[in-house]
């Protein structure tokens, strides 16, 4: 399979993110970039734009943008995806990642861990609905989707 080898995200219309999320994102870029699997089917009979690609995210007009282009800076594909299938997914992660600080600052490790794995259940969730909207646009592994949605919640943080 193809792959991503650059990610940038459009955040600048947003408000800064805070420490926390700011680290989420940088260690979610760090994990995609050493690790994921994404490709293009064929579309309309078609023969895709092959990999490596560069891979912008946006939020534009309240739609998640998602920019290909290959390392030759040629357009490979462009999504827009409706950011309501991921609204109810992405607040229940942030509350639980917001437990899941505060947890660590004062409860004893069998709490954070029972926390933890709630926080890595709405994590795939996300994923899974990720992979769900890109059906037929784009072909993942539930770990590129994983890492993208952490992404997305980034973006929704500001959106």
């Amino acid at each position: 399979m193809s792959r991503i080898t650059h990610i940038e995200i459009d955040d600048s219309a947003l408000p800064p993110p805070t420490p926390e999320i700011e680290q989420e994102r940088r260690v979610a870029i760090f994990d995609l970039l050493e690790d994921n699997s994404f490709s293009l089917p064929p579309r309309e009979g078609r023969a895709p734009a092959e990999g490596p690609f560069k891979l912008s995210l946006a939020i534009r007009d309240r739609r998640l943008v998602f920019d290909l282009k290959t390392e030759d800076d040629e357009q490979a594909a462009e999504f827009h995806l409706s950011l309501g299938p991921f609204r109810q997914v992405v607040k229940d992660y942030f509350q639980i990642c917001e437990s899941y600080f505060d947890a660590v600052k004062k409860l004893p490790p069998g709490q954070i861990e029972a926390i933890d794995m709630a926080r890595r259940g709405i994590h795939n969730e996300g994923a899974r609905v990720l992979q769900e909207r890109l059906d037929g646009k784009a072909e993942l592994d539930i770990d590129t989707a994983r890492r993208l949605f952490t992404l997305i919640c980034v973006l929704h943080f500001g959106g």
